[in-house]
């Protein structure tokens, strides 16, 4: 279960790495101003990067035969002996 600890502004002021480190450890600190919540600290998350479509456009030849059978690989596979 995660706690909430509340501090002042001045106590954030004065002790903002240990804030830090308490936020990074999983705790929910919360700065008030007035005795009243204002700020809630959390841990910053990378944004997901997206993937570009047609990155690879040009760079990536196939040769024009690539998908012609083989007889002799057809004949290893449908008729041929398994030993060589």
């Amino acid at each position: 279960m995660v706690s909430m600890q509340m501090f002042n502004t001045h106590q954030a002021k004065s002790q903002l790495s240990q804030l830090i480190n308490l936020t990074l450890a999983g705790e929910d600190v919360v700065i008030a101003r007035a005795g009243k919540p204002t700020i809630k600290l959390s841990p910053y998350k990378q944004p997901k990067k997206y993937r570009t479509l047609g990155k690879f456009k040009g760079k990536i030849h196939t040769s024009p035969d690539f998908d012609d059978e083989s007889n002799e690989i057809n004949d290893m596979f449908y008729g041929g002996s398994i030993e060589p």
